[in-house]
């Protein structure tokens, strides 16, 4: 599971002492731990495709808060930011390209943007982005 490489490379980065790894993994490994608890509350178990959901929040969080040092030239931080981005990043499957959600949403018969949202959400967990499923939808 995901989960278990995600634990060895926490490991792996605190022997390294490589804090910008170290700082995002523990950040995603935590809110793992919280949504498996909350899941487990409602009889549900957790796997990987909700771990996949959290590094791609936990990636949107980083970049918004990289926007922020920007626009304060905050460069040090932009740095770190970046290195960390590129860590969680590696745990990704690849992504659908847009010509690849274009193609997907064609074969829908329901194209509605409820449904198109439901179909990527159920089908493609982890694999898609889902605001530019949302803005592609939206242009069609």
């Amino acid at each position: 599971m995901l989960v278990d490489t995600l634990k060895k490379a926490n490991i792996e980065a605190m022997k390294a002492k490589d804090s910008n790894a170290r700082a995002v993994i523990s950040v995603v490994l935590t809110r793992y731990q919280l949504k498996g608890v909350e899941m487990k509350s409602q009889g549900k178990e957790i796997g990987d495709s909700e771990l996949l959901e959290i590094i791609q929040k936990v990636l949107k969080e980083l970049g918004d808060e990289k926007e922020g040092y920007l626009k304060v030239n905050n460069l040090e931080k932009v740095d770190s930011i970046t290195k960390q981005e590129s860590v969680i990043k590696g745990y990704l499957p690849a992504q659908l390209s847009e010509q690849e959600i274009r193609d997907e949403i064609s074969k829908l018969d329901d194209k509605s943007m409820p449904n198109i949202m439901k179909h990527f959400k159920t089908n493609f967990a982890g694999k898609v982005n889902m605001s530019l499923v949302s803005q592609i939808a939206r242009n069609l």
